[in-house]
């Protein structure tokens, strides 16, 4: 046992002095210091690190590795309307400022009420897509920050309670005329004296001037005073028609039932 320890041992300064050979063997390094350009060109970093910063050629990597170099830990304090944020840099110089608490999703996802105020306007006399298209024209987003469509429209009339002056579907105007003046199929109708089918007839032929809100929907149909005089038909007289005579041989089994009745 004594002559493997020693023989171990042997093998392992020669492994040492081998190894000390080739360290010594190796050139000099380079000196670890800093030189006066570098060492300038440094200072000149630290001062446009905005710059660095915001460059284009940083990636959100090197923004990030930039951050761990300056930072040595960051504590959040949540406040009642802000954030107060303690940095400790590497130095362990502090810093504290406050930011506003984000807001919630549901109303930071809320359409701006001015924007809600609009639609009730426009609700008197357009239709949800007219009321979607003239908000896009105007340069209004829904909360989400999309354009505006009928079906957001709907919705947003919905939660807001406000009632469209120009629905869709007869059902939901009972008067017959919607606020932008036009009439139903069933309202036309009946101010011309002509059937449902024949006012549909006719705003396919351009007769009338009528609106569909879907294909196959329901006709909406204006009706100026000189259309109505041009195209309204005369009430038709139905008169009661007069009895006919009964023949002879039914008049005496009239008469016998009568009888009988009796």
């Amino acid at each position: 046992m004594a002559r493997s320890l020693e023989r171990d041992w042997n093998e392992k300064l020669s492994v040492l002095e081998q190894l000390e050979r080739d360290y010594a063997t190796l050139a000099p390094a380079t000196s670890s210091h800093v030189g006066e350009a570098e060492r300038q060109g440094i200072l000149d970093l630290v001062h446009n690190l905005p710059a660095v910063w915001h460059a284009g050629t940083t990636t959100h990597a090197e923004r990030k590795q930039v951050v761990r170099l300056l930072m040595k830990d960051v504590m959040l304090t949540k406040l009642e309307k802000t954030i107060r944020v303690d940095v400790r840099w590497q130095t362990h110089a502090c810093s504290t400022l406050e930011v506003p608490r984000p807001q919630p999703a549901f109303v930071s996802c809320r359409t701006a009420p001015e924007v809600i105020e609009r639609i009730r306007q426009l609700a008197r006399d357009h239709t949800d897509m007219q009321i979607a298209e003239r908000l896009n024209l105007e340069g209004s987003r829904s909360g989400q920050g999309g354009a505006f469509t009928a079906n957001k429209v709907d919705w947003l009339r919905y939660v807001s309670g406000i009632k469209s002056g120009c629905p869709l579907g007869p059902a939901a105007c009972p008067t017959g005329q919607r606020g932008d003046g036009r009439y139903s199929a069933q309202a036309a109708a009946e101010q011309l004296n002509v059937s449902v089918s024949t006012i549909a007839d006719w705003c396919k032929a351009g007769k009338l001037d009528g609106v569909q809100g879907a294909p196959r929907g329901p006709w909406w149909v204006k009706l100026p005073p000189e259309g109505i005089s041009a195209l309204r038909k005369p009430v038709r007289q139905y008169k009661p028609r007069r009895a006919q005579p009964l023949p002879e041989p039914l008049k005496g089994v009239a008469a016998r039932k009568t009888r009988h009745r009796s």
